[in-house]
């Protein structure tokens, strides 16, 4: 089984697992040994499911105002709970490749393996959600027929990101890319570099 596999039918288990109760105050039950990579997966993709359900409430037009602030701050929280365990996994990453010597031509790559693997946990729940689009009762044919159109661009994209991924892990392991990582270092959640926070 290659990686993007192993991933994808994680991230189909943790949305399977949230929609038995489609609420975002569930508790997760992740089901793997915590130092695991499938541990930080299926939490990478919680994350992602349970954020995806809180910009569907916080875009209610009558929410009321003290709620849609709550609401904006557990978003904030989880963008950065987010940003942290996608961090954790290009850790993994680099160690599981710490004993390769890149070649003398090894190139760089756009971006680290786990934000490729955080837009494929997007894209399973972009999936999963146009698919109910695509089953709606209450739709119309036009409506459906749009959405069957839009899943199968999703479809494809899910493969051909996934192939994409595997073959830079090819390549680390291979030694044809070198494996850097970057901290995202925001700005907004840090009370010494926001000056909003660090005037008062």
């Amino acid at each position: 089984m290659t990686f993007t596999e192993q991933a994808n039918r994680i991230f189909c288990q943790v949305i399977e697992d949230y929609h038995l109760t489609d609420n975002v105050d569930t508790s997760i039950h992740n089901p793997y040994s915590r130092d695991s990579i499938e541990h930080s997966l299926y939490l990478k993709c919680w994350i992602d499911t349970v954020q995806w359900h809180y910009e569907d409430l916080i875009r209610d037009p009558h929410i009321d105002p003290t709620e849609a602030l709550a609401l904006k701050r557990r978003i904030d929280h989880s963008n950065q709970d987010r940003t942290d365990l996608v961090e954790e996994i290009d850790t993994y990453f680099r160690k599981l490749y710490s004993d390769v010597t890149p070649l003398p031509d090894a190139r760089l790559n756009t971006e680290s393996p786990a934000w490729a693997v955080d837009r494929l946990s997007i894209l399973a729940l972009k999936i999963y959600h146009m698919q109910e689009q695509v089953d709606r009762d209450d739709a119309s044919k036009d409506h459906r027929q749009r959405c069957q159109l839009k899943l199968s661009v999703l479809l494809e994209q899910q493969k051909d990101l996934s192939l994409a991924i595997d073959q830079l892990l090819d390549d680390y392991a291979a030694g044809r890319k070198v494996m850097k990582v970057y901290r995202q270092m925001k700005m907004y959640n840090d009370p010494s570099t926001n000056p909003v926070l660090y005037k008062k």
